[in-house]
């Protein structure tokens, strides 16, 4: 269970290291949306109460029980803070409903916390919040205050009235306590104290010795583990022993004892620092969260998206000591960009590696790093699934994701500054391009393929894993067909990325045989291979028929028109893109003309006869060839005097 263990150091290492924004949850604690907020004095009086409007304020954290951090039914109450079927005495009186009457849920939650206000661990808090709802007044309180809205007719609580999207009756409550100490803190949800508290408490109340799997020691272990891994809401689990339906263990063990058995420390600690990571540096697709960190959570670079200048610093990169990150996907002004492929290299391993990273590591300084990579999902409400999880050194990581956008680097044109540039391609790009639709001025595709797709190309940026056949052939089959695309601009995109994958597709098969895994991005004159020679001819058409057009006119040549059938048979549809393109030729002047015309006797001359005519369908070089080659003659503004 080497996850179990990373994540367990995680909590250990760093507990007491939050900030405002993302906090490592205390031991015996979660969070739930809080959707009103209670103001009571210290003695137990009501003083005002108001709703939550904004919904990144109603994340609370609040104390739990080990039934009530698992609870999906049944009635397991929190221990302080709980929706108001748990904690309003006169609840019955305002709603209908199967729970209307709430004397058992209420009773549960009023004995949990009187038992804590007795031990020896109270809380001031714990006391206030005792004495109020002891009253039995909380709904009244709530109504008069109009946090809840009665329907006129019923005299019970409006059925369609919504708090941040919940209905009134489960609306959750968190307390504030005006203490007569103004230095003490108000929120419970964030009071140090309060949380000690209950942690004192639970340790005392702790269930039997058993032996933790995890540690190898005997300690109160527990078969019930925290849920809301993903985000508060999140009701699946990583860890569950439960065998009364599905059969989980039956036919292997005798009981959920010899299954797992886990102690309550190390599974809180283990959850509360997976949590914790997952709201600093996450990345949600989806249903899917991708996780990436470093055993000493130094900066990583980003693996799903595109490298940024100065990723790393000098200072922070290979130190020892803990350094605080938060991935962020950045807007297209941020991303790597370079004018040649050698400047772009350069770059590259200066936002991968970090000023000096690179010697620093070669010296061996920090060699025993890890990086841990996970990938978790949810197929059913109930159950988190791994879908995948790897340890490597540091040094392999870093390598690897380097090496992945050096090979997959295309020349793209940079639409906001109207040039040409060297940069690899995100992941998300990619999936899109392969297997997205148009929308508008974009291309996007389904959620559920989005994630799948991604999870296949993880490996192949981190553990240097060729890429999948079958996304390339998608890639490719998209880019043959530009009259599917009403925006020329989303093609150039695809082809563009179609381009890059293709280079490390060919990178990918020399490495095979155990050639030297470079491939030139430029234009190669001297290639006489029957697809590179016959993508070249396709964009001299295209380009040469274009340049008869007028500068604004919105026309598509006829070496778009016929591009997938070109594809498919070259041979056939050359003689009728050449016999279309004549036309145009002749409304040129003489030296253009003689210009295009004498491009394509030059290409035409490297064929090897049998070769030109060769109907069978292209391979995916000729699309490398065509972007080329187009490349280079959209970069000449102007016909040399030589030319004319």
């Amino acid at each position: 269970m080497s996850w179990t263990n990373e994540l367990y150091q995680v909590y250990e290492n760093n507990c007491g290291k939050d900030d405002e924004k993302v906090i490592l949850l205390p031991v015996s604690h979660s969070t739930a949306n809080a959707q009103i907020e209670v103001t009571i004095s210290e003695t137990g009086k009501f003083l005002f109460a108001g709703r939550i409007e904004n919904k990144e304020d109603s994340v609370t954290i609040i104390p739990v029980t080990e039934n009530s951090g698992s609870r999906s039914s049944g009635i397991a109450p929190h221990p302080f803070a709980d929706k108001l079927v748990y904690i309003a005495g006169d609840y019955s009186k305002y709603v209908t409903g199967k729970r209307s009457d709430n004397r058992n849920y209420y009773q549960a939650y009023m004995k949990q916390l009187q038992r804590w206000r007795e031990s020896e661990y109270t809380h001031p808090a714990v006391c206030a919040v005792c004495e109020y709802l002891q009253k039995g007044t909380l709904m009244q309180d709530l109504i008069e205050t109009h946090n809840l809205i009665l329907d006129e007719t019923t005299g019970k609580l409006k059925e369609k009235e919504k708090i941040l999207g919940i209905i009134q009756e489960d609306a959750f409550v968190r307390f504030r306590i005006n203490y007569s100490d103004s230095a003490a803190e108000s929120r419970t949800w964030k009071d140090t104290s309060l949380y000690e508290s209950f942690e004192g408490y639970c340790q005392k109340e702790s269930g039997s010795v058993q032996l933790c799997y995890a540690t190898g020691k005997a300690l109160p272990c527990t078969y019930k583990h925290p849920s809301k891994i993903r985000n508060a809401g999140d009701k699946a689990k990583l860890i569950s022993s439960n065998d009364e339906s599905g059969f989980t263990y039956r036919g292997r063990f005798d009981s959920k004892e010899q299954a797992v058995s886990v102690s309550y420390d190390f599974s809180q600690k283990m959850h509360n620092a997976l949590k914790w990571m997952i709201q600093k540096q996450g990345v949600s697709i989806g249903s899917m969260e991708f996780l990436a960190w470093a055993s000493n959570l130094q900066t990583l670079p980003d693996v799903l998206g595109v490298p940024e200048e100065e990723v790393a610093s000098s200072e922070n990169a290979w130190g020892d000591e803990w350094v605080e990150t938060k991935t962020e996907r950045t807007s297209a002004d941020n991303q790597l960009f370079s004018d040649t492929m050698p400047s772009y290299r350069s770059r590259l391993q200066k936002a991968i590696w970090g000023s000096g990273g690179k010697k620093v590591l070669e010296k061996g300084v920090n060699e025993n790093l890890k990086v841990m990579i996970m990938v978790l999902d949810a197929a059913t409400t109930g159950r988190l699934s791994m879908n995948m999880y790897e340890e490597m050194s540091i040094s392999e990581f870093y390598k690897n994701v380097e090496k992945w956008h050096y090979d997959t680097a295309w020349v793209r044109f940079n639409g906001r500054q109207k040039k040409k540039e060297f940069r690899s391609f995100s992941l998300y790009e990619i999936t899109d391009y392969a297997y997205g639709t148009e929308q508008g001025d974009s291309i996007e595709c389904k959620s559920d393929i989005k994630s799948n797709i991604i999870l296949r190309l993880i490996p192949c940026v981190t553990e240097g894993k060729n890429i999948p056949s079958d996304i390339v052939e998608n890639l490719i089959h998209k880019a043959c067909r530009p009259m599917s695309y009403k925006n020329g601009y989303n093609w150039r995109k695809v082809m563009e990325a179609v381009c890059g994958l293709i280079r490390k597709k060919i990178i990918e098969e020399k490495e095979k045989r155990k050639e030297k895994g470079e491939y030139e991005v430029a234009l190669d004159y001297s290639c006489r291979e029957r697809d590179y020679l016959y993508g070249r001819l396709l964009a001299i058409a295209e380009v040469a028929e274009a340049s008869t057009y007028e500068r604004n006119e919105d026309r598509i040549t006829n070496a778009n028109r016929y591009f997938e059938a070109f594809s498919n048979k070259p041979y056939q549809t050359w003689g009728v893109i050449y016999n279309r393109l004549t036309p145009y030729l002749n409304k040129m002047g003489t030296g253009q003309r003689r210009y295009y015309e004498n491009m394509i006797g030059e290409v035409m001359e490297q064929f090897i006869i049998t070769d030109f005519e060769d109907n069978s369908k292209l391979k995916p070089l000729f699309l490398l060839a065509y972007h080329c080659q187009l490349n280079n003659m959209s970069g000449r503004k102007n016909i040399s005097k030589e030319d004319k």
